[in-house]
């Protein structure tokens, strides 16, 4: 999930200078956090197999790493204003490197609190990226690419997070067929404990890409990023006399609109925690074609990439239904079709109401989740994995909405908005709370289906400046 990129530069870069590899290395950095963020959809079942968890006790990994952007949004400001946004950067990757090498000795001790000390590092590492990577998007190069280097960035990040769950799947999940039977031979504790150990190359690769990449964003040059220009901050104060608020939340529609964020990223992030055990619970012992296809062809294509971490796991078993290897793919395909949406929608966006297409996709979003709820098997986890379409442009038409006529209030709605994000802290322990408590996984899909009633709501009145 990244925070909203600024498209109005406040320096101007001069003219000869080449801003390719800055670009490059911001491209990287946004592919980071799309794949970092979505792994832990891949991580949630899995820590509760390991750690033997209830779906509620689970669901604080996602609450760990989100609990950040709320807690880290504020000090991080605070700290770039010290550091510069340079060294923010640096020290944000070196902070995201700690939180992986915190794996190893929470894999070795199979201690879940360990694991959600090593999460919360890692959120707060990339809260900190966040803050001070945005800005430098619309920097790198002429105002007039801005928008175009906007998208690059976000493609990248629905990249990253489309590759890690599969590749996490054929890792945690997937394993060659020798492996499997020799730990199914194992007492429970020692299978436990080996199946522990599957977790850490994946982040001591990690740790290593993060020094790498510390270590060039310190060496290569960047433009350091100046405050809004007077004339843009004499012009803010002007429109915000006019208004006689006396804070952004005094904005009816901001103050909505930070409700919308939270249920849009609690939605977004609770879908796709659930993704694999809403399959388990569907009971599905054999899989339609089209699911055995897409299943094969994607493991066969990313079995390469599990190599580099030592591991050699056999194709995934489609004949025997559903199995946590199966969901990872769905998992997937569900931010795939996050960023295909985001892909197509930016020429949608620009040829059609916004707005009018944010109703759309809420609808169906509700719609969908409905559904599957009413719906059994493969039919039911299908529609779900169908909502990350629907999620693809809710945030960015809900941002900008949220902030129109705030004047002088802008970058304190905007901060407000950001916080919001919180929102993936909180769906997804109510969820495996209704999962565990009140009546299981099929009862706790009501709860995004509200929150996108909810978003239906705010675009089609909720928005309204009044």
């Amino acid at each position: 999930m990244a925070a909203p990129i600024t498209s109005s530069p406040t320096t101007a870069p001069s003219t000869t200078q080449s801003y390719t590899g800055p670009m490059v290395l911001m491209t990287t950095l946004f592919f980071l956090f799309g794949a970092v963020t979505n792994f832990n959809d891949v991580l949630m079942p899995y820590l509760k197999d390991v750690c033997q968890l209830t779906d509620l006790q689970s669901s604080a990994v996602q609450s760990a790493f989100f609990g950040a952007y709320f807690l880290m949004s504020l000090p991080a400001g605070r700290l770039l204003e010290k550091l510069g946004f340079k060294r923010g950067i640096v020290l944000g990757l070196l902070v995201m490197g700690l939180g992986a090498l915190l794996f190893v000795p929470a894999a070795n001790s199979r201690t879940f609190g360990l694991f959600l000390l090593a999460l919360s590092l890692l959120g707060a590492g990339i809260t900190l990226l966040q803050v001070a990577a945005n800005p430098y998007v619309s920097v790198l190069g002429p105002a007039r690419t801005a928008a175009s280097r906007v998208s690059i960035v976000g493609v990248a990040n629905g990249l990253g997070g489309t590759i890690s769950p599969l590749i996490g799947g054929l890792i945690l999940f997937g394993g060659s067929a020798v492996l499997k039977a020799r730990l199914a031979q194992l007492p429970l504790e020692q299978r436990l404990t080996q199946e522990a150990t599957l977790v850490k190359p994946l982040y001591l690769g990690l740790a290593v890409f993060l020094a790498v990449l510390a270590a060039l964003f310190f060496l290569v040059r960047l433009p350091e990023i100046e405050s809004i220009p007077a004339d843009e901050e004499a012009a803010a104060a002007q429109a915000a006399s006019e208004t006689g608020r006396s804070s952004a939340l005094s904005f009816r529609h901001l103050a909505l609109g930070v409700v919308a964020i939270f249920m849009y990223v609690g939605v977004e992030v609770g879908i796709g925690s659930f993704i694999i055990r809403y399959g388990e619970s569907q009971n599905i012992s054999q899989l339609s074609g089209f699911t055995q296809e897409l299943v094969r062809g994607l493991s066969v294509v990313t079995n390469w990439a599990a190599a580099l971490f030592g591991n050699n796991p056999d194709p995934i078993d489609t004949t025997t239904g559903f199995t946590k290897a199966v969901g990872a793919v769905l998992v997937s395909s569900y931010w795939f079709g996050l960023m295909v949406g985001r892909i197509i929608g930016i020429p949608l966006l620009t040829r059609f109401d916004a707005r009018k297409l944010l109703v759309g996709v809420c609808a169906a979003g509700t719609l969908f989740v409905l559904l599957s709820i009413f719906n059994h098997g493969e039919t039911a986890l299908w529609l779900v994995v169908l909502c990350g379409v629907c999620n693809s442009i809710i945030w960015p038409v809900v941002f900008p909405l949220a902030i129109t006529g705030l004047g002088k209030f802008t970058k304190q709605g905007s901060s407000y908005l950001i916080m919001a994000i919180v929102g993936g802290a909180i769906i997804p322990p109510l969820m495996g709370f209704i999962a565990t408590h009140g009546g299981g996984l099929r009862v706790a899909f009501v709860l995004p289906a509200l929150c996108y009633a909810y978003l239906l709501f705010y675009s089609l009145s909720g928005y309204r400046v009044r």
